[in-house]
């Protein structure tokens, strides 16, 4: 564990996800105030309103953080730019290829994390250089990977493939599940639904309290004939549910999705007609708290299970 708090030169190996609409400066700036590693999730930012965020968290911290840079949005050099011109510490990227920003990021100082799904995408992350791997399975909310690879499928191999540090993601919210992880191989763990659902997040207070009111089964991975994405079940998810039962285009799936569904559910509270990205560990969490609270809550469960452990497995 310690090898990835000191690579980012934090306190706890326990990293906020940078979700789109939940990630802004004040969520990234409470974890990393509280020992973790915070980050500002730039999917859901234009260039000048990542610029933004990045100099609001260092006029109110000097904790370490990070950018979630998914590489297949428009204005990505600009943004790239913005954090290179701002010095930003850390850049986790996801959704495209590693091989494209890696070299340049690391010739300006910035440590590189790359998020993949399989096996086959971590050895081309550590083919083009980067410091560490988040490997996300199947659970996590959001875009995921069409490989359907489960969390405790995907960290031991990965694990057991790469050199590099892996990060684990994808059904963590507590100290059990990051013990469970660690025990797989990760060196840390990168939680998104947890926080998504926490005082400082970015979301509406709507969709917050909607997500304290998941079960077991009330969310799926659908369009993967775009970008596969795990979403709660609303009056949205059964318009795209029957196209995609009646075997629609991919042009009739977009038509359907329109734009801007995201930002309406999460960041605007429309439940029922936005898109609400979360993952299915949401079923477990039924309350609001501080990030700083609940990073400490997984934290000391964590070190219970390890000590608990230690003394009846000698």
């Amino acid at each position: 564990m310690d090898t990835i708090s000191k690579l980012f030169n934090i306190q706890y190996p326990i990293i906020q996800a940078g979700m789109v609409w939940c990630s802004g400066w004040k969520l990234a700036r409470a974890v990393s105030d509280a020992g973790g590693l915070g980050i500002i999730g730039a999917g859901s930012m234009n260039p000048e309103l990542l610029k933004e965020h990045i100099q609001k968290f260092k006029n109110n911290s000097t904790r370490p953080f990070a950018v979630n840079l998914p590489l297949f949005y428009a204005d990505i050099d600009k943004q790239v730019q913005t954090i290179i011109d701002l010095k930003v510490p850390i850049v986790f990227t996801s959704a495209g290829s590693p091989a494209k920003y890696t070299k340049l990021f690391k010739e300006h100082g910035l440590k590189v994390v790359h998020v993949v799904s399989s096996v086959k995408f971590a050895l081309k992350s550590q083919d083009a250089g980067v410091d560490a791997i988040v490997a996300e399975g199947f659970e996590a909310g959001g875009h995921n990977g069409r490989e359907e690879t489960t969390t405790f499928c995907l960290i031991p191999a990965v694990a057991e493939a790469v050199s590099i540090p892996v990060i684990a993601a994808g059904g963590i919210a507590c100290g059990k599940t990051m013990f469970a992880a660690c025990a797989l191989g990760a060196k840390g763990v990168q939680i998104g639904s947890r926080f998504a659902i926490s005082e400082e997040s970015s979301a509406h207070q709507l969709f917050k309290e909607k997500m304290t009111h998941i079960y077991e089964g009330d969310t799926e991975l659908i369009l993967k004939q775009l970008t596969p994405v795990r979403v709660v079940k609303n009056e949205l998810y059964d318009e795209l549910k029957k196209a995609e039962l009646n075997a629609a285009s991919q042009d009739e799936l977009k038509a359907i999705l329109g734009k801007g569904k995201s930002k309406r559910g999460i960041f605007e509270g429309d439940i029922e007609h936005g898109e609400l990205e979360i993952g299915q560990v949401a079923m477990r969490i039924r309350e609001i708290l501080p990030a700083a609270t609940i990073l400490h809550n997984i934290w000391e469960e964590y070190t219970s299970m390890k000590q608990n452990l230690s003394l009846n497995f000698p």
